[in-house]
Protein backbone atom coordinates (compact mmCIF):
# COMPACT_ATOMS: atom_id res chain seq x y z
CA UNK A 1 0.00 0.00 0.00
CA UNK A 2 1.30 3.14 -0.96
CA UNK A 3 1.45 6.20 1.20
CA UNK A 4 -1.43 7.99 -0.19
CA UNK A 5 -0.10 11.74 1.15
CA UNK A 6 2.74 11.22 -0.87
CA UNK A 7 1.18 11.63 -4.01
CA UNK A 8 -1.54 14.32 -3.51
CA UNK A 9 -1.69 17.30 -1.04
CA UNK A 10 -4.02 18.40 1.41
CA UNK A 11 -5.82 21.23 -1.19
CA UNK A 12 -4.99 19.18 -3.79
CA UNK A 13 -7.43 16.57 -1.53
CA UNK A 14 -9.85 18.99 -1.36
CA UNK A 15 -10.32 19.99 -4.69
CA UNK A 16 -10.50 16.84 -5.85
CA UNK A 17 -13.09 15.89 -3.24
CA UNK A 18 -15.03 19.21 -4.53
CA UNK A 19 -15.36 18.53 -8.05
CA UNK A 20 -16.32 14.45 -6.83
CA UNK A 21 -13.32 12.66 -8.11
CA UNK A 22 -12.81 11.04 -4.58
CA UNK A 23 -14.52 10.76 -1.90
CA UNK A 24 -13.52 11.77 1.90
CA UNK A 25 -14.15 8.07 2.86
CA UNK A 26 -12.15 6.74 -0.41
CA UNK A 27 -9.43 8.51 1.21
CA UNK A 28 -9.83 7.93 4.89
CA UNK A 29 -9.62 4.24 4.27
CA UNK A 30 -6.38 4.71 1.86
CA UNK A 31 -4.89 6.40 4.71
CA UNK A 32 -5.62 4.14 7.43
CA UNK A 33 -4.47 1.47 4.87
CA UNK A 34 -1.00 3.14 4.78
CA UNK A 35 -0.56 3.41 8.30
CA UNK A 36 -1.37 -0.08 8.76
CA UNK A 37 1.03 -1.14 6.40
CA UNK A 38 3.78 1.26 7.26
CA UNK A 39 3.40 2.42 10.66
CA UNK A 40 5.12 -0.64 12.13
CA UNK A 41 8.23 0.27 11.12
CA UNK A 42 7.98 4.19 11.58
CA UNK A 43 6.52 3.74 14.84
CA UNK A 44 4.33 7.05 14.27
CA UNK A 45 1.64 6.56 15.91
CA UNK A 46 0.66 5.61 19.69
CA UNK A 47 -3.36 4.72 18.99
CA UNK A 48 -5.27 5.06 16.05
CA UNK A 49 -9.31 5.62 15.65
CA UNK A 50 -11.42 2.40 14.80
CA UNK A 51 -11.70 2.42 10.53
CA UNK A 52 -15.80 2.41 10.95
CA UNK A 53 -15.57 5.33 12.84
CA UNK A 54 -13.10 7.29 10.80
CA UNK A 55 -14.74 6.53 7.92
CA UNK A 56 -18.37 7.53 9.31
CA UNK A 57 -16.74 11.06 10.64
CA UNK A 58 -15.05 11.72 7.14
CA UNK A 59 -18.16 11.24 5.28
CA UNK A 60 -20.38 13.27 7.99
CA UNK A 61 -17.40 16.57 7.63
CA UNK A 62 -17.30 16.08 3.71
CA UNK A 63 -21.10 16.28 3.49
CA UNK A 64 -21.40 19.21 5.75
CA UNK A 65 -18.61 21.37 3.88
CA UNK A 66 -21.69 21.49 1.09
CA UNK A 67 -24.01 22.75 3.85
CA UNK A 68 -24.65 26.75 4.65
CA UNK A 69 -22.79 26.64 7.72
CA UNK A 70 -19.94 26.07 5.36
CA UNK A 71 -19.60 29.56 4.51
CA UNK A 72 -18.60 30.44 8.07
CA UNK A 73 -15.77 28.11 8.08
CA UNK A 74 -17.22 24.97 9.04
CA UNK A 75 -15.90 21.60 7.39
CA UNK A 76 -13.54 23.42 5.83
CA UNK A 77 -11.54 20.26 6.38
CA UNK A 78 -13.53 18.34 4.28
CA UNK A 79 -13.15 14.99 6.42
CA UNK A 80 -9.39 14.51 5.61
CA UNK A 81 -7.58 13.04 8.69
CA UNK A 82 -5.48 14.98 11.14
CA UNK A 83 -2.83 13.13 13.90
CA UNK A 84 -2.30 14.99 17.24
CA UNK A 85 0.59 14.76 19.42
CA UNK A 86 0.43 12.44 22.21
CA UNK A 87 0.35 15.45 25.13
CA UNK A 88 -3.40 16.32 24.13
CA UNK A 89 -6.33 15.15 25.53
CA UNK A 90 -8.91 13.13 23.91
CA UNK A 91 -11.93 11.00 24.28
CA UNK A 92 -11.92 8.83 21.92
CA UNK A 93 -8.18 8.20 22.35
CA UNK A 94 -5.89 7.63 24.99
CA UNK A 95 -3.51 9.64 26.40
CA UNK A 96 -0.02 8.89 28.10
CA UNK A 97 2.22 12.09 27.24
CA UNK A 98 5.40 9.61 25.92
CA UNK A 99 5.27 8.13 29.44
CA UNK A 100 4.77 4.89 30.97
CA UNK A 101 3.75 6.59 34.67
CA UNK A 102 0.22 7.42 32.69
CA UNK A 103 -2.29 4.44 31.89
CA UNK A 104 -3.44 4.25 28.63
CA UNK A 105 -7.23 5.57 28.98
CA UNK A 106 -8.75 8.27 27.57
CA UNK A 107 -9.26 11.50 28.57
CA UNK A 108 -12.85 12.77 30.46
CA UNK A 109 -12.51 16.09 28.64
CA UNK A 110 -10.86 16.46 24.95
CA UNK A 111 -8.19 19.17 24.84
CA UNK A 112 -9.93 22.42 23.35
CA UNK A 113 -8.36 22.39 20.09
CA UNK A 114 -10.07 19.10 19.21
CA UNK A 115 -12.97 21.07 19.08
CA UNK A 116 -11.71 23.57 16.66
CA UNK A 117 -10.70 20.50 14.46
CA UNK A 118 -13.74 19.02 14.02
CA UNK A 119 -15.91 21.93 13.97
CA UNK A 120 -14.05 22.57 10.72
CA UNK A 121 -14.47 19.92 9.28
CA UNK A 122 -11.28 17.55 10.29
CA UNK A 123 -10.90 13.93 11.48
CA UNK A 124 -8.44 13.03 14.62
CA UNK A 125 -7.23 9.70 13.13
CA UNK A 126 -4.86 9.11 15.92
CA UNK A 127 -2.37 9.72 18.44
CA UNK A 128 1.30 10.96 17.21
CA UNK A 129 4.13 9.75 19.22
CA UNK A 130 5.95 12.15 21.56
CA UNK A 131 9.11 12.25 23.68
CA UNK A 132 8.80 12.13 27.14
CA UNK A 133 6.49 14.53 28.63
CA UNK A 134 7.30 16.52 25.32
CA UNK A 135 10.93 16.77 26.70
CA UNK A 136 14.20 15.21 25.62
CA UNK A 137 13.83 11.56 26.09
CA UNK A 138 13.39 10.04 22.45
CA UNK A 139 10.36 8.41 21.60
CA UNK A 140 10.66 5.28 19.09
CA UNK A 141 9.80 7.10 16.05
CA UNK A 142 12.01 6.77 12.69
CA UNK A 143 13.13 9.65 10.42
CA UNK A 144 11.35 8.11 7.37
CA UNK A 145 13.47 10.24 5.11
CA UNK A 146 16.98 9.35 7.23
CA UNK A 147 16.26 5.91 8.64
CA UNK A 148 20.03 6.50 10.10
CA UNK A 149 18.74 9.79 12.41
CA UNK A 150 16.21 10.99 14.66
CA UNK A 151 13.11 12.52 13.79
CA UNK A 152 13.35 15.38 16.31
CA UNK A 153 11.70 16.09 19.13
CA UNK A 154 9.04 16.56 20.56
CA UNK A 155 6.90 15.75 18.07
CA UNK A 156 8.36 13.47 16.38
CA UNK A 157 5.72 11.36 15.22
CA UNK A 158 4.01 14.32 13.88
CA UNK A 159 6.77 15.49 11.52
CA UNK A 160 7.22 11.49 10.61
CA UNK A 161 4.11 10.99 9.62
CA UNK A 162 3.70 13.61 7.55
CA UNK A 163 6.97 13.19 5.84
CA UNK A 164 6.02 9.68 5.16
CA UNK A 165 2.55 10.86 3.78
CA UNK A 166 0.85 8.78 6.27
CA UNK A 167 -1.10 12.10 7.22
CA UNK A 168 -1.61 14.92 5.30
CA UNK A 169 -1.73 17.34 8.75
CA UNK A 170 -0.46 16.68 12.00
CA UNK A 171 -0.26 18.63 15.19
CA UNK A 172 1.99 18.91 17.51
CA UNK A 173 3.33 21.51 19.90
CA UNK A 174 6.64 23.23 20.93
CA UNK A 175 8.07 24.66 24.27
CA UNK A 176 11.81 25.31 22.61
CA UNK A 177 11.93 23.91 19.54
CA UNK A 178 9.54 20.97 19.18
CA UNK A 179 7.78 22.01 16.01
CA UNK A 180 10.70 23.56 13.78
CA UNK A 181 13.20 21.52 14.95
CA UNK A 182 11.70 17.88 13.91
CA UNK A 183 10.15 19.52 11.04
CA UNK A 184 14.09 20.38 9.37
CA UNK A 185 15.01 17.18 10.24
CA UNK A 186 12.03 15.08 8.59
CA UNK A 187 11.46 17.35 5.44
CA UNK A 188 8.70 18.80 5.85
CA UNK A 189 7.14 22.03 7.15
CA UNK A 190 6.62 23.09 10.56
CA UNK A 191 4.74 26.47 11.65
CA UNK A 192 4.71 27.69 15.20
CA UNK A 193 1.94 30.67 15.34
CA UNK A 194 2.25 33.87 17.85
CA UNK A 195 2.03 32.58 20.96
CA UNK A 196 -1.61 31.79 22.02
CA UNK A 197 -2.92 31.99 18.46
CA UNK A 198 -4.09 27.98 18.74
CA UNK A 199 -5.87 26.96 21.91
CA UNK A 200 -3.29 24.81 24.12
CA UNK A 201 -6.26 24.08 26.98
CA UNK A 202 -6.00 20.00 27.56
CA UNK A 203 -2.48 19.78 26.23
CA UNK A 204 -0.17 18.35 29.01
CA UNK A 205 1.79 21.50 30.16
CA UNK A 206 5.51 21.90 30.35
CA UNK A 207 6.34 25.44 30.68
CA UNK A 208 2.71 27.79 30.33
CA UNK A 209 4.48 30.47 28.94
CA UNK A 210 5.96 28.79 26.52
CA UNK A 211 3.82 25.99 25.29
CA UNK A 212 2.36 26.44 21.77
CA UNK A 213 0.82 24.56 19.27
CA UNK A 214 2.21 23.61 16.42
CA UNK A 215 1.16 22.76 12.59
CA UNK A 216 2.87 20.33 9.91
CA UNK A 217 2.24 19.56 6.18
CA UNK A 218 4.27 18.40 3.42
CA UNK A 219 3.70 22.22 1.69
CA UNK A 220 3.54 25.97 2.82
CA UNK A 221 0.18 25.82 1.25
CA UNK A 222 -1.39 23.41 3.05
CA UNK A 223 -0.23 23.74 6.41
CA UNK A 224 -1.87 27.63 5.96
CA UNK A 225 -5.25 26.09 5.11
CA UNK A 226 -4.81 24.59 8.18
CA UNK A 227 -3.89 27.33 10.29
CA UNK A 228 -6.65 29.46 8.95
CA UNK A 229 -9.13 27.42 9.45
CA UNK A 230 -8.42 26.41 12.53
CA UNK A 231 -8.05 29.88 13.92
CA UNK A 232 -9.59 33.28 11.25
CA UNK A 233 -7.38 35.76 12.79
CA UNK A 234 -4.96 33.61 10.13
CA UNK A 235 -6.73 34.60 7.06
CA UNK A 236 -3.77 35.06 4.71
CA UNK A 237 -4.22 37.98 2.52
CA UNK A 238 -2.26 40.25 -0.17
CA UNK A 239 0.55 41.29 1.92
CA UNK A 240 1.17 45.09 2.37
CA UNK A 241 4.68 45.24 2.58
CA UNK A 242 6.34 46.25 -0.72
CA UNK A 243 8.23 43.86 -2.81
CA UNK A 244 10.65 42.87 -3.35
CA UNK A 245 10.85 40.80 0.13
CA UNK A 246 13.91 42.14 2.82
CA UNK A 247 15.06 39.22 4.75
CA UNK A 248 17.46 39.71 7.40
CA UNK A 249 19.95 36.82 7.97
CA UNK A 250 22.12 37.25 11.00
CA UNK A 251 25.67 36.89 10.85
CA UNK A 252 26.19 35.39 14.15
CA UNK A 253 24.41 34.15 17.00
CA UNK A 254 25.06 34.30 20.51
CA UNK A 255 24.33 30.29 21.38
CA UNK A 256 26.84 29.03 18.67
CA UNK A 257 28.58 29.18 15.38
CA UNK A 258 26.73 27.73 12.73
CA UNK A 259 27.69 24.63 11.59
CA UNK A 260 28.70 23.93 7.83
CA UNK A 261 25.21 22.27 7.18
CA UNK A 262 23.41 25.26 8.69
CA UNK A 263 25.93 27.53 6.77
CA UNK A 264 24.75 25.66 3.30
CA UNK A 265 20.99 25.65 4.17
CA UNK A 266 21.33 29.73 4.55
CA UNK A 267 23.10 29.81 1.32
CA UNK A 268 21.22 27.99 -0.46
CA UNK A 269 18.15 29.51 0.40
CA UNK A 270 19.50 32.93 0.34
CA UNK A 271 20.53 32.39 -3.01
CA UNK A 272 17.43 30.97 -4.56
CA UNK A 273 15.28 33.98 -2.47
CA UNK A 274 17.71 36.39 -4.41
CA UNK A 275 16.86 35.24 -7.47
CA UNK A 276 13.40 35.45 -7.11
CA UNK A 277 13.68 38.81 -6.55
CA UNK A 278 14.05 39.10 -2.18
CA UNK A 279 16.64 41.60 -0.96
CA UNK A 280 19.15 39.23 1.13
CA UNK A 281 20.16 41.81 4.15
CA UNK A 282 23.10 40.48 6.42
CA UNK A 283 21.99 42.19 9.86
CA UNK A 284 23.80 41.63 13.59
CA UNK A 285 21.30 40.42 16.37
CA UNK A 286 20.41 42.68 18.82
CA UNK A 287 22.34 42.28 22.48
CA UNK A 288 18.97 41.46 24.30
CA UNK A 289 18.86 38.02 22.33
CA UNK A 290 21.50 36.82 23.87
CA UNK A 291 19.50 37.92 27.61
CA UNK A 292 16.47 36.51 26.28
CA UNK A 293 18.06 32.57 25.28
CA UNK A 294 19.08 32.92 29.01
CA UNK A 295 16.09 33.83 30.51
CA UNK A 296 13.70 30.58 28.33
CA UNK A 297 15.94 28.60 30.49
CA UNK A 298 15.12 29.98 33.19
CA UNK A 299 11.55 30.42 32.84
CA UNK A 300 11.18 27.07 31.29
CA UNK A 301 12.69 25.06 34.20
CA UNK A 302 11.02 27.09 36.79
CA UNK A 303 7.33 26.34 35.67
CA UNK A 304 8.48 22.37 34.49
CA UNK A 305 9.39 21.58 38.15
CA UNK A 306 6.11 22.49 39.00
CA UNK A 307 4.00 21.30 36.13
CA UNK A 308 5.61 18.11 37.10
CA UNK A 309 5.46 18.07 40.31
CA UNK A 310 3.01 15.36 40.22
CA UNK A 311 4.93 12.78 38.18
CA UNK A 312 8.13 13.88 40.59
CA UNK A 313 6.51 12.80 43.96
CA UNK A 314 4.36 9.84 42.78
CA UNK A 315 6.98 8.23 41.01
CA UNK A 316 10.45 10.10 40.37
CA UNK A 317 11.96 6.92 39.44
CA UNK A 318 9.33 5.98 37.01
CA UNK A 319 10.87 9.28 34.76
CA UNK A 320 14.08 9.17 32.52
CA UNK A 321 17.28 9.87 34.24
CA UNK A 322 17.39 12.79 31.57
CA UNK A 323 14.34 14.68 32.51
CA UNK A 324 14.50 13.53 36.25
CA UNK A 325 17.92 15.11 36.45
CA UNK A 326 16.37 18.42 34.79
CA UNK A 327 14.06 18.55 37.14
CA UNK A 328 16.15 18.42 40.31
CA UNK A 329 18.83 20.71 38.39
CA UNK A 330 15.94 23.28 37.88
CA UNK A 331 14.25 23.00 41.62
CA UNK A 332 17.48 24.80 42.22
CA UNK A 333 15.90 28.33 40.56
CA UNK A 334 15.38 31.08 42.63
CA UNK A 335 11.71 32.63 42.40
CA UNK A 336 13.64 35.64 41.85
CA UNK A 337 15.49 34.76 38.95
CA UNK A 338 12.32 33.59 37.59
CA UNK A 339 10.49 36.88 38.29
CA UNK A 340 13.96 38.64 36.55
CA UNK A 341 13.19 36.86 33.46
CA UNK A 342 9.88 37.06 32.82
CA UNK A 343 10.45 41.18 33.72
CA UNK A 344 13.02 41.06 30.61
CA UNK A 345 10.94 38.81 28.32
CA UNK A 346 7.71 41.64 29.06
CA UNK A 347 10.49 44.09 28.52
CA UNK A 348 12.41 42.33 25.95
CA UNK A 349 9.35 41.45 23.28
CA UNK A 350 8.20 45.23 22.36
CA UNK A 351 12.16 45.91 22.22
CA UNK A 352 13.20 43.29 19.54
CA UNK A 353 9.88 43.56 17.76
CA UNK A 354 10.54 47.20 16.97
CA UNK A 355 13.93 46.46 16.29
CA UNK A 356 12.94 43.52 14.28
CA UNK A 357 10.13 46.01 12.35
CA UNK A 358 12.97 48.30 11.36
CA UNK A 359 15.48 46.22 9.59
CA UNK A 360 13.16 43.82 7.63
CA UNK A 361 10.26 42.00 6.51
CA UNK A 362 11.38 38.82 8.19
CA UNK A 363 14.40 36.77 9.42
CA UNK A 364 15.86 33.37 7.87
CA UNK A 365 17.99 31.71 9.94
CA UNK A 366 18.40 27.50 10.26
CA UNK A 367 15.60 25.86 11.83
CA UNK A 368 17.80 23.25 13.59
CA UNK A 369 22.00 23.65 14.24
CA UNK A 370 22.68 20.68 11.78
CA UNK A 371 21.39 17.81 9.98
CA UNK A 372 19.83 15.19 12.15
CA UNK A 373 22.30 13.62 14.53
CA UNK A 374 22.79 10.23 13.60
CA UNK A 375 21.17 7.24 15.61
CA UNK A 376 17.90 7.94 17.85
CA UNK A 377 20.15 8.46 21.27
CA UNK A 378 19.25 12.12 20.79
CA UNK A 379 16.35 14.16 19.69
CA UNK A 380 18.79 17.36 18.90
CA UNK A 381 18.85 21.05 20.17
CA UNK A 382 16.73 23.62 20.43
CA UNK A 383 19.27 26.48 20.33
CA UNK A 384 17.97 28.32 17.20
CA UNK A 385 13.98 28.16 18.27
CA UNK A 386 14.26 29.21 21.88
CA UNK A 387 14.34 33.44 21.71
CA UNK A 388 11.21 33.48 19.03
CA UNK A 389 9.54 30.83 21.43
CA UNK A 390 10.19 32.78 24.81
CA UNK A 391 9.02 36.36 22.94
CA UNK A 392 6.31 34.45 20.61
CA UNK A 393 7.29 35.38 17.32
CA UNK A 394 5.51 33.11 14.46
CA UNK A 395 8.44 30.73 12.54
CA UNK A 396 7.71 28.62 9.96
CA UNK A 397 10.37 25.63 8.94
CA UNK A 398 10.44 25.44 4.79
CA UNK A 399 11.90 22.34 3.39
CA UNK A 400 14.10 22.14 0.29
CA UNK A 401 18.03 22.64 1.78
CA UNK A 402 19.97 19.73 2.61
CA UNK A 403 23.61 19.45 4.53
CA UNK A 404 26.70 18.35 3.83
CA UNK A 405 25.68 15.12 4.20
CA UNK A 406 22.78 15.49 2.12
CA UNK A 407 19.95 15.45 4.88
CA UNK A 408 17.34 17.33 5.09
CA UNK A 409 18.18 21.01 6.40
CA UNK A 410 14.96 23.25 7.32
CA UNK A 411 15.01 27.24 7.06
CA UNK A 412 13.41 29.23 8.99
CA UNK A 413 11.62 32.08 8.87
CA UNK A 414 10.73 34.70 11.67
CA UNK A 415 8.31 37.46 11.98
CA UNK A 416 7.59 40.03 14.60
CA UNK A 417 4.45 38.33 16.71
CA UNK A 418 1.12 38.63 15.21
CA UNK A 419 2.83 38.81 11.77
CA UNK A 420 1.39 35.29 11.40
CA UNK A 421 0.22 35.90 7.92
CA UNK A 422 3.33 37.79 6.49
CA UNK A 423 5.51 34.45 7.96
CA UNK A 424 3.53 32.39 5.98
CA UNK A 425 3.45 34.37 2.54
CA UNK A 426 7.10 34.49 3.07
CA UNK A 427 7.17 31.12 3.45
CA UNK A 428 5.08 30.35 0.10
CA UNK A 429 7.58 32.69 -1.42
CA UNK A 430 10.55 31.02 -0.70
CA UNK A 431 9.59 27.52 -0.67
CA UNK A 432 8.43 28.43 -4.56
CA UNK A 433 12.07 29.88 -5.15
CA UNK A 434 13.91 26.66 -3.91
CA UNK A 435 11.23 24.90 -6.10
CA UNK A 436 12.29 26.96 -8.67
CA UNK A 437 16.48 26.83 -8.05
CA UNK A 438 15.94 23.18 -7.85
CA UNK A 439 14.22 22.24 -11.36
CA UNK A 440 16.42 24.52 -12.90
Amino acid sequence: MSAIWLQTTALEALAAIRRGEVTAAELMRQTLAAIAAHDPKILAFTSLIDEHAAVTAASSAAGSATSPAASSGSALLGGLPIGLKDIIDTTELPTAYGSALHPLVPARVDAALVGVIERAGGVVVGKTATTEFAFLHPAPTRNPVAWDRTPGGSSAGSAAAVAAGLLPWAVGSQTGGSTIRPASYCGVVGFKPTFGQLPINGFKPFSWSLDTAGLFARTVGDVAWLAQTLSPSLQMSERMTPKPWVVGVPMSYPWADCSPSATLAIETASRAWASAGATIKPIELPVTVAELFEAHGVIQGWEAVRALRPEMQRNAQGLSSILRDYLLESDTIRDEAYAAAQALTQHGRPALTDWFKSQCDVWLTPSAPDEAPLGLGSTGSSNFNRVWTLVGNPCVSVPGARGVSGAPMGVQIIGPPGADCLVLQAAQSLESALESALAS
